[in-house]
């Protein structure tokens, strides 16, 4: 899928035409006088990119995250034993 450039001339003219292959071969970039100036997506790739991020407390809390880390980096985050501190309460 490669990124095709249009003038913002070519882009009024063939607006049809521009949808359609933004819709069928991906991302359609717009330049104005040599430079580009904006990237025109699907509704499908935009949907995709626009979901809100988790926050790191949701990352943090996620089932699915637990274990993701190799032996060698979890023992980064390995407690001392003589640490007697309670775990922080959240």
């Amino acid at each position: 899928m490669t990124e095709a450039s249009w003038s913002v001339a070519a882009a009024k003219a063939r607006f049809s035409e521009l949808i359609e292959r933004t819709r069928t071969e991906g991302p359609q970039s717009v330049s104005r006088h040599g430079k580009a100036c904006v990237v025109m997506v699907s509704a499908s790739d935009w949907a995709r990119h626009a979901q809100p991020a988790r926050s790191l407390v949701e990352v943090l809390l996620d089932p699915n995250v637990r274990g993701a880390l190799a032996p060698e980096e979890q023992a980064l985050f390995h407690r001392d034993a003589a640490d007697d501190r309670p775990p922080p309460a959240f």
